[in-house]
C-alpha cells in the first residue's frame, strides 16, 4: 500500500470515529458506520478492530459513556432520563445496566461521588483507539505566527496524578456555572506544564479563564497573567480532548523548520466555541507554542 492508499484509508476510519463522537445518540449500527468510510459492511467489523484495537460496538459504548459521565458531573440540573436519551440509550434501565457494566457503579451513584479514577480506567480502550488515527495530520500552512494580547485569568492548578484531573474540571465548571461565567461569557484556557509522560507528582495542568470584571477567585484558586508575546498558534476544529499529537507535532516537525526560538512560558491552548449541545464539529481549540 503506497503513501497516498494508506492516508486515504486512515482518513476514511477517521471519519467513522469522528461520526461516532459527534452523533452519540443517532443511528450507529454496523451497516451506517460502514458507510460513513464507504466499506463493505461485510468487512468492516473487521477493518475497524484490526486499526484500532477495539471493537466497533464496544468503542461506540465508549464514546457514549464518556460523554454521559462528564454530564452527570457537570450538568447536574439535567435529569438522568435526559442523559440517558443523549447518549443514544432507550430507557433509563437500558442506560444504567450499560453504565454499570463499563464504571461499576449506577449513574446516580456516579453523580453524587464521581469515581475518576475508575472512570479513566475503564475509558482507556476508547482513548488508546483514538491515538491510533491522531498522528500528526498538519502541514507547516496550518501555523500563524500571531501577537497574543495579555489576559488576566482565574486558574485552577491541577497537580499529581492525571487520573484525577476530570475530577478538578468538574469543580471548575461548577465553580464557573455557580458565578455565571460560561464559555460565553469568560474565554477558557489550559495551561499545560509538561507532558502526560512525567512522574505523576510533577503533572500539572491550569484549568483557566478569564478574569472577568466581578469574578472572584473560588477555594483553591488564583489569579495570574497569560502573558502577550508572539506564539506559533494551531487551530484545530472538531473534538479535541487529547492534545499530545498536534502537541507533538508542532515540537517535533514545525519547531525545527521554523527557525524560531522558544519563549520561557508553558504550551497553552484556548477552548472557544463550545459547551452543553455544541456539535462536535464546530468546537474550535487554539494551540500556543510561545516564541521569544
Amino acid at each position: 500500500m503506497n503513501e497516498t492508499a494508506a492516508e486515504n484509508y486512515r482518513r476514511r476510519m477517521a471519519r467513522v470515529l469522528d461520526h461516532i463522537d459527534r452523533h452519540p445518540d443517532g443511528d450507529l449500527r454496523l451497516e451506517t458506520l460502514a458507510s460513513v468510510a464507504a466499506f463493505s459492511k461485510f468487512h468492516f467489523h473487521r477493518q475497524f478492530g484490526a486499526t484500532f484495537g477495539i471493537p466497533v460496538q464496544r468503542y461506540v459504548n465508549l464514546s457514549r459513556m464518556k460523554r454521559a459521565a462528564f454530564a452527570l458531573a457537570c450538568r447536574t440540573e439535567m435529569p438522568v432520563i435526559e442523559i440517558a436519551l443523549a447518549a443514544g440509550f432507550q430507557s433509563p434501565d437500558a442506560f444504567a445496566k450499560a453504565f454499570r457494566a463499563e464504571f461499576g457503579t449506577s449513574p446516580s451513584a456516579f453523580r453524587k461521588a464521581p469515581d475518576w479514577a475508575a472512570w479513566h480506567t475503564a475509558i482507556t480502550p476508547y482513548d488508546n483507539a483514538r491515538k491510533q488515527i491522531m498522528h500528526a495530520d498538519f502541514k507547516p500552512a496550518d501555523v500563524e505566527i500571531i501577537d497574543f494580547a495579555q489576559v488576566p485569568i482565574i486558574r485552577l492548578s491541577h497537580t499529581g496524578d492525571p487520573a484525577g484531573l476530570n475530577g478538578s474540571i468538574a469543580r471548575f465548571i461548577a465553580w464557573r456555572k455557580a458565578h455565571r461565567a460560561g464559555p460565553q461569557i469568560a474565554r477558557t484556557f489550559n495551561v499545560f506544564h509538561g507532558g502526560q509522560d512525567v512522574e505523576p507528582e510533577d503533572f500539572r495542568i491550569d484549568l483557566a479563564c478569564q478574569a472577568v470584571p466581578g469574578l472572584e477567585p473560588g477555594e483553591g484558586m488564583e489569579r495570574a497573567i497569560l502573558p502577550a508575546g508572539c506564539c506559533a498558534r494551531l487551530r484545530l476544529v472538531g473534538v479535541n480532548d487529547d492534545l499530545e499529537a498536534p502537541a507533538t507535532w508542532l515540537y517535533r516537525s514545525w519547531l525545527p523548520q521554523s527557525g524560531e526560538a522558544l519563549r520561557d512560558y508553558p504550551l497553552f491552548c484556548e477552548r472557544s466555541n463550545f459547551g452543553p449541545g455544541m456539535p462536535g464539529n464546530e468546537m474550535v481549540t487554539d494551540l500556543y507554542l510561545p516564541l521569544a
